[in-house]
């Protein structure tokens, strides 16, 4: 329990937190991590689902593609666990300055979190390809097929796919609230998702937090390492 005391002596101690996040975040919430594929994509669809999940792949097979993801990456009955509550208390309380996230189903904000920034987009935003109007997810779910906006156009999640770069405004925002933190917490991500996991390098802090249930390329360079869920750890800033 040491390394919690820890954790919590230097969150106790600082306002200037950053949060980086990936999908172990949402796993507490019982949103599944469609890299751990279990064989059931395998079963049901003919690719894999970083392959539908690629520029190429909407522009060729859009009817596959929103099959896929209406199925696999929206789930509306999803809600915010401890983790996500316990950043948005952080945040209320003036200590943590941004969630940085590489999730795309809203639970931060959901929690009452203001300040994320969404590396790869959200499900919760979707816009017509010919006019630009706004969707939200469920007019996505409710869509047969192709979701069609009433200008005749197809709509598109905002939504960061394979083959896409990175937002440049919300990269370079991490990047400065990353480079100015005291503390940068980084919690449910193997970091192996690049660009955004290049992200770390800019931090040059000392108090380099890693919460995550498996072993991480960056383990050596944190100066705190806490091998356990992320809910049931920051949850205890709920207390």
């Amino acid at each position: 329990m040491e390394e919690r005391e820890q954790l919590r002596e230097w969150v106790v101690n600082s306002d200037n937190i950053v949060f980086f996040g990936g999908a172990g975040v949402s796993t507490e919430s019982n949103i599944p991590d469609f890299r751990s594929v279990d064989g059931l994509y395998n079963q049901e669809y003919d690719y894999p689902p970083e392959t539908i999940l690629s520029h190429s792949f909407y522009k060729k097979n859009t009817k596959e593609f929103y099959r896929f993801y209406k199925k696999k990456m929206i789930f509306k009955e999803a809600k915010p666990n401890p983790a996500h509550l316990a950043l948005a208390k952080l945040e209320q309380e003036g200590k943590l300055k941004a969630v940085v996230t590489q999730n795309i189903d809203g639970l931060h904000q959901m929690a009452g979190s203001k300040e994320v920034l969404e590396l790869h987009g959200s499900v919760h935003r979707n816009f017509c390809t010919r006019c630009g109007r706004f969707y939200d997810a469920d007019y996505i779910l409710e869509a047969k097929e192709i979701p069609l906006c009433e200008c005749g156009g197809i709509i598109k999640p905002d939504v960061v796919l394979y083959e896409e770069g990175l937002d440049y405004g919300i990269m370079q925002k991490a990047i400065s609230y990353i480079a100015a933190a005291d503390v940068l917490i980084i919690g449910g991500t193997s970091l192996t998702v690049y660009p955004a996991a290049g992200l770390i390098d800019y931090y040059r802090g000392k108090k380099l937090v890693l919460i995550n249930k498996g072993i991480t390329p960056m383990d050596r360079r944190a100066d705190l390492v806490i091998a356990a869920p992320i809910g049931e750890v920051l949850g205890m800033f709920l207390e």
